[in-house]
């Protein structure tokens, strides 16, 4: 099948640090590939992909003060439009633009809702000739018709199985809605050292919650980190702490920690009862206290366990498998 990855253009693919969608789309491409299809990933032009490159967007609009994001990326859905006949499936990953002129593209489209930023955009989805795939069954919209839910996949290879060791980790960008200090709050009551990663997303609250605790012994920040530092700094932990402010709508990090062998506990908001297995991959606790309390029996868990069900359920083989199905009944429904 000749398949066009529109992919988003705020990072490049794969992302070196942060940029959960452009690392699904690169998975996902490369996934297509290795299985037969004729892939076209459009993306930044710094990605690195075995499929076939297009890009108008020379690298990611965020790490370039000169790029405006709203111009380039409008640049970037022109050209995938322009090209659009030459495919048998448009499969969108960069949210509503590429809906409002759905009906001008030549080949039928599907569209991966990686979260809604806004309820201020869901006109764009409502008038759209695509078919919608959701991340989760928790992150769905009232009033849309989904054809199928996709779990994310990861390359399992880039997340070895860890030794696991006493401390515990806390992985993600630093926002409220990720709840880095009651990560924080969850490793002090335990006596467990913490290490967390991410990029600083809300700066005022890294500086008055995160910062004041961070002494390099019991509480590490280490910022974002690669692929490779981020296998080793999962697969060392103990425990994922996922204490989640907001209904998450998949949570790569859980997912990559399970892969590297190392349970989570997480808070039970969003798809987190969709993603943790009870008592084989992780624990569900709703409060900081069950958290404190579910810390030892999360560590408890066997890791090979823990990891076989990971990439059971989330390998890349079986996210490109589910989107094979989802373009075959999208060209076949016309």
């Amino acid at each position: 099948m000749r398949v066009a990855l529109l992919g988003p253009v705020a990072w490049r693919t794969p992302p070196e640090h942060y940029g959960p969608w452009e690392q699904v789309v690169g998975v996902l491409a490369d996934g297509l590939v290795e299985a037969g299809d004729d892939v076209t990933l459009f993306a930044t032009g710094d990605s690195l992909t075995r499929a076939v490159l297009d890009a108008v967007v020379p690298h990611g609009y965020a790490e370039d003060p000169d790029l405006d994001g709203r111009v380039w990326e409008a640049l970037h859905v022109a050209h995938v439009l322009e090209r659009s006949g030459e495919f048998d499936v448009v499969h969108n990953h960069l949210d509503w633009l590429p809906l409002a002129f759905s009906h001008a593209f030549a080949a039928p489209m599907v569209t991966t809702i990686h979260g809604f930023s806004a309820s201020g955009i869901l006109p764009a989805y409502r008038r759209a000739r695509s078919a919608y795939v959701s991340i989760s069954d928790a992150d769905r919209a009232p009033g849309l018709d989904y054809l199928a839910t996709v779990h994310h996949g990861v390359d399992v290879a880039l997340l070895p199985a860890g030794p696991g060791g006493d401390g515990l980790v806390s992985f993600g960008r630093i926002h409220p809605d990720k709840g880095t200090a009651e990560a924080i709050a969850i490793a002090r009551r335990t006596g467990r050292r913490l290490v967390i990663c991410g990029i600083v997303h809300d700066r005022d609250y890294f500086e008055t919650e995160v910062a004041p605790h961070v002494d390099d012994e019991q509480v590490v920040f280490l910022g974002p980190v690669g692929p490779a530092e981020r296998a080793r700094v999962l697969g060392e932990a103990a425990v994922l702490l996922h204490p989640v402010a907001f209904d998450e709508p998949f949570g790569l990090s859980v997912v990559e920690s399970m892969v590297c062998g190392t349970p989570v506990v997480a808070f039970r908001r969003g798809s987190m009862p969709e993603v943790v297995d009870e008592g084989v991959t992780g624990c569900l606790v709703s409060t900081v206290d069950e958290a404190v309390r579910a810390v030892d029996r999360a560590a408890r868990l066997d890791r090979s366990g823990c990891r076989e069900r990971a990439v059971a359920r989330f390998g890349a083989a079986r996210m490109v498998r589910d989107y094979r199905e989802v373009y075959a009944r999208v060209v076949a429904s016309g």
